[in-house]
């Protein structure tokens, strides 16, 4: 069991699940069962984005920080992020209406609201794959590919992307492939190999220079640009604020979570780059929420305790419709000896 739900001092609901963390490259803490397949997601999404870093793609497009942040993100739909995949899109001479994920409305509130009163309806850019795609249909174009067969998995750009992922994953041969909520290809792997991703970006030292290279762009448009990364209230945003260019936090749908630290010799028990993975089985994005921020901490991550930006998502309130507070979710996984 990685966290509860609690109701006037009486345990109402949990969440069970499984946590690795892998340190300095090698899995270091394993809880639950963290060789199960898990589908990764949207946790992928700096890895998918390596090729077209690679290739030099940025440099050629002179993409900005907020632009590559919006890359790897699952945003928001706030003007703020359809601004940057619209000035993404242009870079190309592309258009929205080549973008393959579908439209949804934005996840900002009021962004979502004003649409309603303009009459106007959700499109794709606002869609919170839409900086991905933008980034797939450029690396499409640079591969020559067919543009409108840019998701397809067997098309060049997606191979290379595909062998990015495995690669920073330490798998050996192709990854099981699945289909996305975006209509992009998304990968299955263990727990312990998504942590372990996330602990190479953050320290990507046995990786090609041109990799380093792109792994610490990555990090560092985050840090520069963590509001386009997710959104002004959201988790990822308020995690890499607490570490600029040396951290990357990302979820994924169905209660999946990871984040990347660089080492840190502060940090006297976990001084190497780590690299946190949890799944939560019921999917619930509240379940994983106060188990990362409990790990970070007992990572020693925080150097002065848990920061009060994050206190509302190591204990979530649970209020009633009278805004009394009547409970709590909060982590109660057991710390490995």
């Amino acid at each position: 069991m990685l966290a509860v739900v609690t109701r006037s001092e009486r345990v109402e609901s949990w969440h069970r699940g499984a946590i690795a963390v892998c340190h300095a490259g090698e899995l270091a803490v394993a809880i639950g069962d963290v060789g199960r397949p898990v589908f990764a997601r949207s946790a992928t999404k700096p890895f998918q984005a390596l090729p077209f870093l690679e290739r030099g793609l940025h440099e050629r497009l002179s993409l900005p920080p907020a632009e590559l942040a919006v890359m790897c993100a699952s945003h928001d739909g706030a003007a703020v992020h359809t601004a940057a995949v619209r000035s993404f899109l242009a870079r190309g001479g592309l258009r929205e209406d080549q973008l393959g994920c579908g439209p949804h409305a934005p996840f900002d509130p009021g962004t979502r609201q004003e649409l309603l009163r303009s009459g106007q309806k959700p499109g794709r850019v606002h869609n919170n794959c839409s900086g991905k795609h933008t980034g797939f249909l450029h690396l499409a174009a640079a591969l020559g590919d067919d543009l409108g067969r840019y998701l397809d998995p067997g098309c060049r750009s997606q191979q290379e992307v595909a062998q990015a992922v495995a690669a920073m994953a330490g798998v050996d041969g192709p990854l099981e492939v699945g289909l996305d909520g975006c209509g992009a290809p998304t990968f299955v792997m263990p727990l312990r190999a998504l942590a372990r991703a996330f602990c190479e970006l953050a320290n990507p030292v046995g990786q090609s220079s041109v990799r380093q290279a792109a792994c610490q762009t990555i990090l560092d448009a985050a840090g520069r640009e963590p509001v386009l990364l997710a959104g002004e209230r959201r988790f990822c945003t308020t995690l890499v604020r607490c570490w600029p260019g040396r951290s990357f936090a990302k979820n994924g749908a169905e209660g999946v979570y990871a984040v990347a630290l660089a080492p840190d010799p502060a940090r006297t028990r976990w001084p190497g780059a780590l690299g946190i993975a949890v799944k939560v089985d019921d999917g619930a994005e509240r379940g994983y929420q106060p188990v990362v921020v409990s790990v970070l901490e007992r990572l020693g991550a925080f150097a002065g305790g848990v920061p009060p930006t994050l206190a509302a998502f190591q204990r979530i309130p649970v209020t009633n419709t009278q805004q009394k507070l009547v409970g709590s979710i909060h982590s109660v996984f057991e710390w490995p000896a």
